[in-house]
């Protein structure tokens, strides 16, 4: 009996950085060739309004300022002294009588009670003072040893 010995056949290499080659001049050319349509995402039309205020003109007067502690301490205006809840009314009125276009701003503590914005909101209604803005700002932390 005769064996007979098979030679096992090498399998085709195929050289991958050619290919590699191949495919970026391709992925090149077609980037190069191709053109983009320039397409608007949204069209949008913006309503006019004849009783805004011109862009030319701006009102260069600061707001005035109400702070609210953390302990629920009202402090008024520029001179930063506090006031007691019950004359914060008062005070508004006299601002209100000198500047019948008065901007409010409400400077809150992050821990200040609620119920003390609350209240000067109220009061801003009742004076029907139209621009009121309010806002918090953190607790200074304590300096850490």
């Amino acid at each position: 009996m005769h064996f007979q010995v098979r030679k096992r056949r090498n399998t085709p290499t195929v050289i991958i950085v050619a290919l590699v080659d191949v495919l970026v001049v391709l992925l090149i050319f077609l980037m190069v060739t191709t053109t983009f349509k320039q397409q608007p995402a949204l069209k949008l039309a913006l309503p006019e309004s004849s009783s805004a205020q011109k862009s030319g003109v701006t009102t260069n007067e600061p707001p005035f300022i109400i702070n609210i502690t953390s302990n629920a301490v009202i402090v008024v205006g520029t001179e930063k002294m506090p006031i007691e809840p019950k004359n914060l009314k008062a005070r508004l009125q006299a601002e209100v009588a000198k500047n019948p276009q008065l901007r409010l701003a409400i400077n809150a503590d992050r821990n200040a009670p609620f119920y003390r914005i609350v209240n000067v909101m109220d009061i801003a209604k009742e004076l029907k003072i139209k621009s009121v803005s309010a806002s918090t700002a953190a607790a200074k932390e304590a300096a850490k040893p």
